[in-house]
């Protein structure tokens, strides 16, 4: 349910706006709307300084700090130690990669004195390093030993390294990379890589010691983003009498209206206009839903919100979307993963994770219930066990293509009636009448197809109620469709949107199949798993005799089962989570006219 609104034109003295937006911030219930601002150079700066205190208190919780001293320092000394300690691991970190590439590099030709090797260099005699294939070498290396002194010094993964060694004024013209000369040896190389680690190491000790004040950078944080508040409001205010005047639009819950009224009344200087919203208006939206329905809002809020003004689809696409994930993962022994780890994140992952915990808690339930009706776990045959072998299960493969068909063209149909509803509760049956002739017509074939299949004839695709159905429907779509259009218009509409909705439902409803082919793959690839780990290990023989070999095979078994039922779980999940977003976001949406709205509803407050 989108929550109801109302509107503020607040018009206060310029020189009380922080005292005003101050008092909002106390109350938390007033969102003041900033859109169009445009950041200055100093605004882009609050906003790093903004970007890096978060980056630093993510920083200090990856540390898991149990407590924070209560001593007080300064947050700006805080700030800039961990800065300059995070700088010293980014350098240590670039330092390292580099020297592991070095070593990397010059590990095959062995160690070497780096000292000695320009002691000679100095006396005359210069040392140079090639690289080149195997095979080149091999087929050059007579030429090479008349031209010039060499050696092989290791020929490991098909390359050939060597030497040349003269005066350094050679011109050589071979088939071979010349690399530069080593500044340092291995032995240096690897003592290099410790002392960037330990440097690592003491700097990561520092942010443990600035994690314990915390609190401090956190204030801080709190300060700068009201700060950019400040600017943001008086950015877009609307300024008046030569800058003394600002007017501000807010938005407040109708809930709460009384006391925004008390507030503003209360307020020095400040005059105000409420009314509602009409359809013009930026409209914040907040939604409130129920317990169930309120999990799968953090499913809708990764498309967007509902605009103000329309309807919030989430309890209506919730048990949709429950039902989908199950049907793809459709295993009871998978979905029992997914339900235990959304339970150890509702008992361990703290209120931050407490939404998604309840999501996978809700989806393993589903998940479970319809594994067990469709007799898998772990890809293994439920009804084998001699307490199910009289429970009739279903049988997914051979019956849920049509099943799949069936659940989309429902949700369309339910889409399309909801799209009806709101079309007609804010504009009038009228505007509806070309969406209530398409649900005749589709909902009325459904209705004469299922008839002919249990033997009713009088609602048969050759009876008279229901070609009278049709006709009706055609009425609405090809004549009715624009009520403020002419007839012959309204025909043209209506056969352009014939072929777009014709193309459209077909669209929409192939993709519903893809809930059978993912729950389907998910399946056999489990009884894959299970068949080689029987098969690989000799245990689909069964065991005769239990010896030492028996426990190796056991351990095999279970090796390839774990490693291909958590590659086969991570897959599935994935599809299970994705296609009904898909399902959710392009077809119901599509058909239950969805809105987007523009901006959440967000009171100033403190933190």
């Amino acid at each position: 349910m989108i929550v109801k609104m109302m509107k503020y034109d607040i018009v206060l003295f310029a020189p009380e706006r922080d005292r005003f937006i101050e008092s909002l911030r106390q109350t938390g219930m007033v969102d003041i709307t900033t859109s169009g601002w445009e950041p200055s150079e100093s605004d882009r700066n609050l906003l790093l300084d903004i970007e890096a205190r978060t980056k630093a208190l993510a920083a200090f919780d990856a540390v898991a700090q149990d407590a924070t001293t209560a001593v007080k320092v300064d947050a700006d000394k805080v700030f800039a130690t961990y800065a300059e300690a995070q700088s010293v691991i980014a350098a240590a970190k670039s330092e390292i990669a580099r020297l592991e590439k070095s070593v990397e590099e010059w590990t095959p030709w062995g160690d070497f004195d780096v000292e000695k090797l320009a002691a000679l260099a100095q006396a005359g005699i210069v040392v140079r390093y090639f690289v080149t294939s195997t095979s080149t070498y091999n087929k050059e290396v007579a030429e090479w030993g008349e031209q010039f002194t060499h050696s092989l010094i290791s020929d490991a993964d098909s390359q050939a390294r060597f030497v040349i060694i003269g005066d350094g004024s050679e011109q050589l013209d071979i088939d071979a990379q010349e690399l530069k000369a080593p500044t340092m040896s291995l032995k240096q190389l690897t003592a290099a890589v410790a002392q960037a680690q330990a440097q690592i190491d003491e700097a990561e000790q520092t942010i443990v010691a600035c994690a314990a004040h915390r609190d401090v950078v956190a204030a801080e944080l709190s300060a700068l983003k009201r700060e950019l508040e400040n600017v943001r409001i008086s950015a877009s205010a609307d300024k008046q009498a030569e800058g003394m005047l600002l007017v501000l639009e807010g938005w407040a819950e109708q809930a709460n209206a009384a006391k925004v009224d008390a507030l503003l009344d209360a307020s020095p200087n400040t005059v105000y206009i409420k009314s509602n919203p009409t359809p013009e208006d930026n409209t914040p939206v907040k939604l409130k839903n129920n317990r169930y329905a309120r999990i799968f809002e953090l499913v809708g809020n990764m498309y967007a919100l509902p605009k103000y003004g329309t309807i919030d689809l989430t309890p209506f696409f919730a048990p949709f979307y429950m039902l989908f994930f199950a049907i793809c993962l459709c295993d009871a022994g998978y979905g029992s993963v997914i339900l235990a780890a959304g339970i150890a994140l509702l008992l361990k992952g703290g209120k931050k994770l407490r939404q998604a915990a309840l999501f996978s808690t809700v989806c393993g339930v589903a998940s479970v219930a319809f594994g067990f009706a469709a007799n898998s776990f772990f890809g293994m045959t439920i009804s084998d066990a001699p307490m199910f072998e009289d429970f009739k299960f279903l049988d997914f493969q051979n019956q849920f293509f049509y099943a799949s068909l069936g659940i989309g063209i429902f949700q369309i149909l339910f889409g399309m009636a909801i799209n009806i509803v709101m079309t007609t509760v804010t504009y009038g049956i009228k505007n509806a009448l070309g969406s209530i002739g398409w649900f005749l017509l589709i909902f009325s074939s459904c209705l004469a197809g299922v008839a002919g299949m249990v033997g009713i004839e009088w609602y048969g695709f050759s009876s008279v109620a229901y070609m009278t159905t049709v006709g009706v429907a055609l009425v609405l779509m090809l004549l009715l469709n624009k009520p403020s259009f002419n007839i012959f218009a309204n025909f043209g509409i209506g056969l352009w949107d014939t072929y777009n909705n014709i193309t459209g439902l077909l669209s929409d409803l192939l993709s519903y199949i893809r809930l059978f082919a993912i729950g389907l793959s998910g399946g056999v690839l489990a009884l894959v798993f299970n068949s080689l780990a029987m098969g690989l290990t000799g245990l689909d023989a069964g065991i005769e005799h239990f010896t030492v070999g028996t426990l190796f095979q056991i351990v095999g078994a279970s090796v390839i089962l774990l490693i291909g039922h958590g590659i086969n779980l991570f897959m599935s999940t994935i599809s299970s989570f994705v296609h009904p977003m898909r399902l959710t976001f392009v077809e119901f949406f599509k058909n239950a006219g969805f809105e987007m709205g523009t901006r959440a509803f967000e009171p100033l407050k403190n933190e």
